[in-house]
């Protein structure tokens, strides 16, 4: 049974405790009145990781969104094209759009939401890195990053355990991407380089392996055997179809 066919059938127990449980509790908890069997899964669980990532994902989209005071409609469509990629069912697309609506809200625990979600993935930091990747899309969805959605981010990022470098480099990477995306002609080759997140003067033997090291942290199987809801997948392979595009395009260019 998948993680939501555990939280429609009630064998999550009530969520797991704390803000990240009472808050999914919130947006779900309807769901909890059948009086079914209820065994809950031990912390670590596949299951329950990806549950915790579904919550903090779309709640903390929607702090990120109001954090320069005003939600745009670039960040709502960037939070509805992500729930267009995952192919949400109803019920799941109505617990995204309830769980971004909390996290607009003036009295949303961000620091204990952030704190238990780190808990949750046990140190899976290619899955809280994939976290601090979609947060940065959403706060680039407008094209720019001002003050306020930057100090967000830095909080947001460090609190999982990302120092300010990690979190500019991975800016740099994750802009260069939706560039490329969204580009309806092929990108720069600075762009490309962007993408694997190197310097044009690297190595060709540095290269591949930086390039074999990003395509292994976003391997969809593997980011889904470690937490990642299955409904995600197509985030990852679409990372993974950008900088396989990224890398090739640069072995071209250096022929």
């Amino acid at each position: 049974m998948s993680w939501w066919g555990k939280v429609i059938g009630g064998g999550f127990g009530f969520m797991f405790g704390g803000p990240l449980g009472a808050l999914a509790g919130m947006a779900m908890g309807h769901q909890f009145d059948k009086g079914l069997n209820i065994t809950e899964l031990e912390s670590g669980n596949t299951e329950r990781v990806q549950l915790a990532f579904f919550t903090a994902t779309f709640s903390v989209m929607g702090y990120l969104a109001k954090a320069d005071g005003q939600v745009s409609k670039s960040e709502i469509q960037m939070a509805q094209s992500i729930m267009g990629q995952m192919n949400l069912n109803p019920e799941q697309r109505k617990a995204a759009i309830e769980l971004f609506n909390k996290g607009k809200q003036d009295d949303f625990e961000l620091d204990g939401i952030l704190l238990q979600f780190k808990q949750e993935c046990q140190r899976r930091t290619n899955l809280l890195q994939m976290f601090l990747e979609i947060l940065i899309a959403t706060a680039f969805a407008d094209n720019s990053f001002d003050k306020a959605e930057h100090e967000a981010l830095q909080h947001i990022a460090t609190s999982i355990g990302f120092n300010a470098q990690q979190l500019d480099h991975l800016i740099s990477m994750v802009t260069a991407q939706q560039k490329s995306h969204s580009s309806t002609t092929q990108p720069s080759i600075e762009n490309a380089y962007a993408v694997l997140g190197v310097e044009k003067d690297i190595s060709d033997a540095d290269l591949k392996k930086a390039y074999r090291r990003l395509m292994s942290q976003h391997h969809p199987d593997k980011l889904v055997s470690k937490g990642l809801p299955e409904e995600m997948i197509k985030l990852a392979n679409e990372k993974t179809s950008e900088i396989k595009s990224a890398y090739e395009q640069i072995k071209t260019n250096r022929k």
